[in-house]
């Protein structure tokens, strides 16, 4: 049995909690840490009316002291807010354990160094819990990319409510969550670097901020010189095809232009016939995915000797092909659908229950001794929170930018002691390695850190 430890049991601990349970052939929950006394009541509650009697695990509400417990874990889930995911992260890899760690894994390019510092001498296995790629509708529309040829074009909106509310309101705190871009479009760049297969090579944004205001409460704060965080965005995104050398030199066919991307963004729309869309369009065809409505349409291309002869009028229906697939049906899309719990919990159409699926089994390989094989890897979560900061950055209509104070990823409560973590815990292996990783990250922090190299 593999020993399952919660570190964070509000709204996703309690959806990991609700799956851990349909998988009690495999999985054990012995321990539930959050400091939130509610959020451990709610999580016990989901145990005590499982239909299977499960055992009862021990309540902890300080992460030091599950900390203690440690050579009891074999898997630590951290479903905690945001701010906390990177120094958790940093005190836990340091064990030889596996760790299921929910998005975004950094909220601040500090965070992100202090990660990339640790990662080459992590002891920890790390699965970042990217949910939406394994959405089914998501997931054939992948699955059915070779059919479109090569793509140019890829459209992702998500049309949705506002946010919810969680404790202490932490995910309307730019400081605490990092902003919309990073915190809820983590999904969506982690989508657009899985489906096309390059990396970012730029971007440009347009959003709006505070359009909620009364909603998530702002006037009540305090401090009034409180900034909202997003609630609708633009991005535009562009993606290199060629390698580096390639760029230097002439393109040969229009073709070879790079794949562009959009993202749209609106927190403010509940009546949405359609809460996302994911729109693939390549040389040969076009793939849309439709969520909740879990369906996805290929269509194909009229081709050069088909039957639309006549370039004067629009294409025959008959000349260009239409396939659905209703995802609803877990047959369609995975080999193993018969393995996947019947009763789905959760928000992600029972995503959540796929990723565990093959999260048990990457633990049964390893434990086998063959290499365990991450679906989301740390370097995938980082590079996605890299994308959110770097539409962060290039926001070219936001007049509340100049006054966001920068998420202070050392000095806040989130993350104190962050450096010294990397530094005293021996995921550095020497000093030439640690003055190359931090020497930006020490030049950021305003002199707050004072460290010696000798």
């Amino acid at each position: 049995m593999i020993r399952v430890a919660i570190l964070g049991c509000g709204m996703m601990g309690q959806e990991h909690v609700s799956y851990i349970l349909k998988y009690q052939d495999a999985l054990t929950i012995k321990f539930l840490c959050d400091p939130d006394s509610s959020s451990i009541d709610s999580a016990l509650s989901i145990i005590e009316d499982n239909s299977v009697e499960a055992p009862t695990p021990c309540i902890l509400n300080d992460e030091k002291e599950l900390l203690q417990h440690v050579d009891e874990i074999d898997l630590l889930v951290i479903a905690s807010p945001n701010y906390w995911h990177t120094p958790q992260l940093l005190r836990w890899c340091q064990y030889d354990i596996t760790i299921l760690c929910e998005k975004p894994v950094a909220i601040s390019e500090k965070q992100v160094s202090a990660l990339k510092a640790a990662m080459p001498n992590c002891k920890a296995r790390i699965w970042i819990a990217m949910e939406y790629r394994f959405i089914p509708a998501i997931n054939k529309l992948i699955q059915l990319l070779p059919e479109v040829g090569d793509i140019k074009k890829v459209t992702i909106r998500e049309n949705r409510y506002p946010f919810l509310s969680k404790v202490g309101e932490w995910n309307k705190d730019t400081e605490k969550s990092g902003d919309t871009l990073v915190e809820k479009c983590c999904h969506f760049f982690d989508l657009f670097r899985l489906i096309i297969s390059k990396e970012m090579s730029g971007c440009v944004s347009k959003v709006h901020r505070g359009l909620l205001w009364d909603h998530y409460g702002y006037q009540d704060e305090a401090d009034k010189d409180v900034v909202p965080i997003i609630d609708s965005a633009y991005v535009l995104l562009d993606f290199n095809n060629s390698s580096q050398s390639d760029q230097t030199k002439t393109r040969k066919h229009a073709t070879d232009q790079t794949t562009l991307g959009c993202l749209e963004l609106c927190m403010f729309a509940e009546g949405s016939r359609h809460q996302e869309e994911i729109i693939v369009t390549g040389m040969k065809g076009r793939i849309e995915a439709y969520l909740p409505e879990n369906k996805v349409f290929l269509y194909q291309r009229p081709t050069p000797d088909g039957p639309w002869k006549d370039k004067s009028k629009p294409p025959p229906l008959e000349s260009f092909s239409e396939v659905v697939y209703d995802c609803s049906d877990l047959r369609q899309v995975y080999d193993f659908a018969d393995q996947i719990p019947e009763m789905h919990s959760g928000y992600h159409y029972c995503s959540t229950a796929i990723e565990w699926k093959y999260l048990i089994d990457a633990m049964k390989d390893s434990g086998e001794g063959k290499p365990f094989v991450p679906k989301v890897s740390l370097d995938d979560g980082i590079k996605a929170v890299e994308m959110g900061l770097s539409s962060m950055k290039n926001i070219t209509n936001d007049a509340s930018r100049e006054v966001i104070a920068p998420v202070r990823a050392f000095s806040s409560q989130s993350s104190e002691n962050l450096l010294d973590l990397v530094l005293n815990s021996g995921l550095v292996s020497s000093p030439d390695h640690v003055k190359e990783a931090f020497m930006r990250v020490i030049d950021a922090c305003d002199g707050e850190y004072k460290v010696s190299f000798e």
